[in-house]
C-alpha cells in the first residue's frame, strides 16, 4: 500500500515506534505468549461491534461499511457498524475506551482522534492511553471550492482576489475545530490573506451557503463536494492532498500549484481498546491489509473519491503522535477551542 501524505510526514511514517509508556504506540510483536497463542486461535466466536463516531449515510459511515462488510467475511463473523455521533466524535471514542478489550470492540476512528486533545479543556478518554493502533485504512482528499461568482479558475488567481479585499473573505467549515476549518485556517495563514470562519453544523449547510454566496470558499472533503461541483454549483480549484485525486484527476494539489508543502487530508484508520491481545491486533490488521487489497472494496472506495491507504500498527500509531503535535499547533493558530 502507498501512503499519500508529505514527505516528512511518510518519513514518520517508515520509523520504528520509539514512544514509550503510550497505549497507543504500537503493539509489541515480539514473543508470543500462549495466552496471545490461545487467543488468536479463539477469536473471533461472536459479532464484532465497529464504532464510528458519526451519523449513518455520511463519508465516514459509507466507507467504514464498505470495509466492514469484506473484513466480516474475511473473519468468518460479522462485523457490526454502530453510530455513535455526538460531541465532535468524542462519545463514540468514549464508549470504545471504555469496551472491554477482548477484540470484540473496534473503532473505525478519523483525525478527529487526534484533533479532540487541541480543542476540549476535558476530555473523557485519553488518545494516547486508551487506544491501541491496528492499522490507518483511508483518506478523504480535501478539495479547495469557491462560489463560481468568485472570478478565479486557479489557486493563484483566488489567492490574488482574496488579498484584495481584507475583511470581506468568508469561508465555511463543518464546525469549529473540524479537519475542514482546521485546513481553511492553515491555507489562508500560508497563503497571506485573511479570512472569517464561519462555523456550520455539518459540512451541507455550509456548502449551501457557499453556492448561494454567502461564504466565499471552503476546503471540504471531495465526497461532501462532488455533487455540487460536478453540477456547477461550487467551482473546484485544488485539493490539499499531497497526490491529486484519481477521481478529479484534473486538479492540482495545493503543494504543486501554490504553497509548496501543503497537505491535509481527512484520514480514517482503526484503533482497539488499550490492553486487547497484540495476537488479535496482529489478526485484524492482516485482515485489514486483505480488505484494502481486494479489487471489490477498492473499486467501491475509489469510487467515493477515497484512496487507499494501509500500512502495519507501528507505522498508524506514529503517525497518530505525528498529528497529536500537528493538530495541536495548528488548532492554536487559527484559536479553536471548546471548553
Amino acid at each position: 500500500m502507498s501512503f499519500f501524505f508529505h514527505a516528512k510526514r511518510r518519513k514518520l511514517l517508515a520509523r520504528t515506534v520509539a514512544i514509550t509508556g503510550l497505549a497507543i504506540a504500537a503493539p509489541r510483536f515480539g514473543i508470543r505468549t500462549c495466552s496471545d497463542a490461545m487467543a488468536q486461535s479463539a477469536w473471533p466466536t461472536k459479532p464484532i461491534r465497529m464504532v464510528i463516531a458519526f451519523p449513518p449515510g455520511g463519508p465516514t459511515d459509507i466507507v467504514s461499511r464498505i470495509i466492514a462488510a469484506e473484513l466480516g467475511r474475511l473473519l468468518g463473523q460479522q462485523v457490526v457498524v454502530e453510530n455513535k455521533p455526538g460531541a465532535g466524535g468524542n462519545l463514540g471514542a468514549e464508549q470504545v475506551a471504555r469496551a472491554a478489550a477482548d477484540g470484540y470492540t473496534i473503532f473505525y476512528n478519523t483525525s478527529a482522534i487526534t484533533i479532540a486533545p487541541a480543542l476540549y479543556g476535558k476530555l473523557t478518554y485519553d488518545p494516547q492511553k486508551d487506544f491501541v493502533a491496528v492499522g490507518l485504512a483511508a483518506t478523504v482528499p480535501l478539495v479547495l471550492v469557491i462560489n463560481p461568482e468568485v472570478p478565479a479558475k486557479n489557486p493563484r488567481e483566488f489567492v490574488a482576489w482574496a488579498r484584495t479585499r481584507k475583511g470581506q473573505v468568508n469561508y465555511g467549515s463543518s464546525g469549529s475545530g473540524t479537519i475542514t476549518h482546521l485546513a481553511a485556517a492553515q491555507l489562508a495563514k500560508d497563503a497571506g490573506f485573511t479570512a472569517t470562519h464561519v462555523p456550520y453544523k455539518g459540512s451541507a449547510p455550509g456548502m449551501l451557503d457557499l453556492a448561494s454566496g454567502q461564504v466565499q470558499f471552503m476546503v471540504d472533503t471531495i465526497n461532501s463536494t462532488l455533487p455540487m461541483i460536478r453540477d456547477g454549483r461550487l467551482r473546484a480549484l485544488a485539493v490539499a492532498t499531497s497526490k491529486r485525486s484519481s477521481v478529479l484527476p484534473e486538479l492540482p494539489t495545493i503543494a504543486e500549484s501554490l504553497i509548496a508543502g501543503f497537505e491535509m487530508s481527512a484520514w480514517q484508520g482503526i484503533v482497539v481498546p488499550s490492553g486487547t491481545p497484540p495476537a488479535i491486533i496482529t489478526r485484524l490488521n492482516s485482515e485489514l491489509q486483505k480488505v484494502l487489497a481486494s479489487a471489490e472494496v477498492r473499486g467501491k472506495l475509489l469510487a467515493t473519491g477515497t484512496e487507499i491507504l494501509g500500512g502495519t500498527p507501528e507505522q498508524y500509531s506514529q503517525y497518530i503522535q505525528s498529528e497529536l503535535k500537528r493538530f495541536a499547533q495548528l488548532a492554536r493558530e487559527a484559536g479553536a477551542r471548546i471548553d
